[in-house]
């Protein structure tokens, strides 16, 4: 029996490949479906079942693209009704894989259609559950993502059932691998651990200790976090079907020339450069948005550009095939094209350059000094909490389109986050929003409180 975890940090998303004798199951794959067939290809398996724990709101799944290629058949579980050929498991059904088996848990709670996959080993012992986004490493899925008849509280009281009678009641040995990590806004706190036991969760996860189910819902509805704009588009592309992934690619893999670009722009597309934000602070197309490669470029895409917007994209040479599929991958597939040499074509057409400015921490006690630059904060309310610049503006990265009309346009913005990659994402939205006077703290924070701390204050609880 072989099991191999695949794990994409920018989605903090798992999936997982299952093989026993030359068969193999892949449960949760991402829309990028060939490294999975890959896999199976290399090691001599044929892919006889691809699992959906349940339509999900983050990503875009393979499983159709894949079930095509591959003959594997796609499986829900009890209450999913897709818009294409599935299967619908029984909760209890057994599948044969191999030399082993599967068991489909029904464990209604992030959604109705919620499964956890129950891995035996070859011997007949319950080995493994793959929880999708039922139970996490720390922390269980939200209840609140899922658009229907069902309110948070009403799922989240499916969800401690399923916790109850389904999971809990495994042996405690029992390996757990869930469907997302650390970073991923299906929970409220998930931690980093790729992987878990029963027992351990029993012994560190909040809501596995609680007993009882009104503390329970109460617990797991409480302070969740915003939910990025494209989730819901997602799931009801997870269930009524999407285009061929491959068509998504040749669509929008289209190299433009200036005037093809400039034409688009005019047109009223969207510029999105996905350069490093350090390089796109040295020279960048007027109004164009950063949202660099290097971090969670895709949950960025999605929290700050509508679904459906039409893109034009300006890339590293080289990495524009990589941005489109990782755009793809939650459903963005409005990229019109990407121009032919990014920045270069740009530049030596003697285009007008926008810049952002940046400074380092020693810099800005001097700025702080003798200038009249007002501090932006665009971190989450946690991170906040714990510290802050003295005299920021609070305002998150996720909340900053709706919010920018309540700041100045003629104040001198200094903005920071952790590290320097938001604040260059907010200082992009705000410059193309027409803020003239826009900068960023270079290495943020962490940067401001290893060269001049005495800038920084612990807040009280008013983190506004």
């Amino acid at each position: 029996m072989f099991i191999q975890q695949i794990y994409t940090n920018c989605l903090a998303h798992a999936a997982y490949y299952i093989e026993s004798g030359n068969e193999a199951a892949v449960i949760d794959p991402l829309r990028d479906y060939n490294q999975y067939a890959a896999i199976a290809e290399a090691r001599g398996a044929t892919i006889k079942y691809i699992f959906e724990t349940h339509f999900h709101a983050d990503f875009v799944s393979g499983h159709i693209d894949l079930a095509e290629k591959t003959g594997g058949v796609i499986v829900f579980g009890p209450g999913a009704t897709p818009g294409y050929k599935a299967y619908i498991a029984e909760d209890g059904e057994v599948m044969h894989l191999g030399n082993t088996k599967l068991e489909v848990l029904h464990t209604p709670g992030h959604t109705v259609e919620s499964i956890c996959v129950l891995l035996y080993d070859e011997q007949g012992r319950k080995h493994a559950v793959f929880t999708g986004d039922t139970l996490f490493a720390g922390d269980v899925g939200r209840p609140d993502l899922m658009s229907g008849n069902h309110s948070k509280e009403e799922l989240a009281a499916m969800l401690f059932d399923s916790l109850q009678t389904k999971l809990k009641t495994l042996p405690i040995d029992t390996l757990v691998y869930p469907g997302h990590g650390a970073g991923s806004a299906c929970g409220k706190n998930i931690s980093s651990r790729s992987f878990s036991t029963i027992e351990e969760e029993e012994d560190s996860n909040y809501a596995m200790k609680i007993t009882d189910k009104d503390e329970f819902i109460k617990a797991v509805t409480a302070d969740l976090p915003h939910v990025p704009g494209y989730f819901f588009t997602d799931a009801g592309i997870n269930k009524n079907g999407y285009k061929p992934f491959d068509e998504v690619l040749a669509s929008a893999l289209v190299p433009m020339t200036m005037q093809q670009f400039i034409a688009q722009y005019n047109n009223g597309c969207t510029i999105l450069d996905t350069r490093n934000p350090m390089v796109f602070a040295t020279g960048c197309i007027p109004g164009a948005i950063n949202i660099g490669l290097t971090g969670d470029f895709a949950v960025w895409v999605g929290t700050l550009i509508a679904p459906g917007t039409k893109l034009l994209l300006v890339a590293e040479p080289g990495k524009e095939k990589e941005a489109i599929e990782r755009l793809a991958r939650i459903g963005y597939e409005s990229v019109q094209g990407c121009l032919q040499n990014g920045m270069a074509d740009w530049l030596a057409a003697d285009k007008y350059c926008d810049r952002i400015t940046t400074y380092t921490g020693k810099e800005c006690e001097a700025l702080l000094d003798t200038t009249s630059y007002q501090l932006l904060d665009v971190r989450n309310r946690r991170e906040v909490a714990k510290h802050r610049m003295i005299g920021a503006t609070h305002i998150p990265l996720n909340e900053l389109k709706l919010k920018m009309g309540t700041l100045d346009k003629h104040v001198n913005w200094l903005i920071y986050c952790a590290g320097g990659y938001r604040s260059m994402i907010a200082a992009s939205l705000l410059r193309s929003g027409g803020f003239q006077h826009v900068a960023s703290v270079e290495g943020g924070i962490q940067e401001i409180l290893s060269t001049v701390p005495q800038l920084v204050e612990m807040p009280d609880n008013d983190t506004e």
